[in-house]
């Protein structure tokens, strides 16, 4: 019987783009997989696999797909490519394609898969000032040695590693049902392709030894609370020669005694009292980078803000520092001698008699607030 031709096998156009010939590969896969067909639609179901397998294998090559375009079933014909026919590059194809929907394989080494070492976290408190102008630091964090006793082959001394029977060194094996094969971690050396018949009773048979070593770490000026900073290499090692994982170190910031932090802003409540808020004057507040001197005008309220521009934290990443406002909290005075009461009160008449010009909201308040004394 004769081929039917690989672009009609799959449904797509000649000028079909490759993701539009992989999707159409997919779809028929799922559909006529052997294991999604059972009874007498099976062995119809196996020939259509096979067929979109081979029209995939053709199409998705751009030499052979070139070759085919030109020629046609002559341009690529089995007996030139050592039986297209045959399931043998079936776990290439397959792999693939739903390598997309399940993940890809981890990677391998020596025929082992290899993986990569965990990452760590690691928490440090910095006070603001430390994180406007940034510091040097040192950390201990754990890390892992050979261990002495074994040289980091993980067999007691005196003894030796074996290589796995069941998979014979690769760390995997594989399944099979039927013409279906899969690939798995060995489930007797779990991956590493060899076998400790006895392990060392310093490391248990890691080969490492878990101690702590001191690490130097930079902080960066203007880093903010809750970012991190990633110092690679310095995770959890990996295993069977896979890489290290990653250190994240992550900033808090020490609550401070005047400064709260909103970004690359700073905000802070400048105590002033009555009488420099009534008359107006200049006061000193601090900033992280010295004294400054705001001007107070004559009636300010409490809850006034002052901007000083540039007095902020200039961030990681910007351009410039921010800004530090600074809100005017007037305090009442407290432990009144009896002569600062009877002043206080005289001038409180002196104030009545004045009406509401004294009183820049007291007049608009009254005025709202009436309804609810009726």
């Amino acid at each position: 019987m004769a081929k039917r031709d690989f672009y009609e096998v799959l449904g797509v156009p000649k000028n079909a783009s490759d993701d539009e010939i992989k999707k159409a590969y997919r779809k028929l896969a799922m559909k006529h997989h052997p294991d999604r067909n059972q009874g007498d639609a099976a062995k119809a179901a196996e020939e259509r696999f096979k067929e979109a397998k081979e029209a995939y294998e053709m199409l998705s090559d751009p030499q052979k797909k070139a070759a085919y375009d030109q020629h046609g079933h002559a341009g690529v014909d089995p007996n030139m490519r050592g039986g297209a026919e045959g399931f043998n590059g079936f776990g290439d194809a397959f792999g693939d394609i739903f390598g997309d929907i399940f993940g890809g394989a981890r990677g391998q080494r020596n025929g082992r898969q290899v993986y990569r070492g965990a990452d760590l976290s690691y928490a440090m408190e910095i006070s603001l000032e430390e994180a406007a102008t940034g510091k040097d630091a040192q950390i201990k964090i754990p890390s892992w040695d050979d261990c002495e006793a074994c040289k980091g082959t993980g067999a007691k001394p005196g003894t030796s590693v074996k290589t796995c029977s069941t998979c014979h060194g690769q760390g995997q094996v594989q399944m099979r049902q039927g013409f279906f094969s899969v690939q798995q971690t060995c489930p007797t050396c779990h991956g590493s392709g060899k076998i400790i018949p006895e392990p060392c009773t310093s490391c248990h048979g890691q080969g490492k030894i878990k101690k702590q070593k001191t690490l130097e770490i930079k902080i960066p000026a203007g880093i903010d609370d809750g970012q991190r900073i990633r110092s690679s290499g310095n995770g959890e090692p990996g295993q069977n020669g896979g890489p290290s994982g990653d250190l994240y170190i992550e900033i808090r910031l020490r609550k401070h005694d005047i400064f709260e932090r909103e970004g690359d802003d700073l905000h802070c409540q400048v105590p002033v009292s009555m009488t420099i808020a009534a008359l107006g004057g200049e006061i000193d507040v601090p900033t992280l980078q010295g004294k400054a001197t705001i001007d107070l005008p004559e009636g300010t309220q409490s809850g006034k803000t002052f901007r000083l521009r540039g007095k902020g934290v200039k961030g990681v990443r910007s351009s410039y520092p921010g800004d530090l406002y600074c809100h005017v909290a007037v305090e009442t005075p407290v432990k009144l001698t009896e002569h600062q009461r009877k002043l206080l009160k005289e001038l409180d008449e002196s104030f009545k008699k004045g009406g509401h010009k004294h009183s820049p909201h007291d007049k608009g308040w009254f005025e709202k607030a009436k309804s609810f004394f009726v």
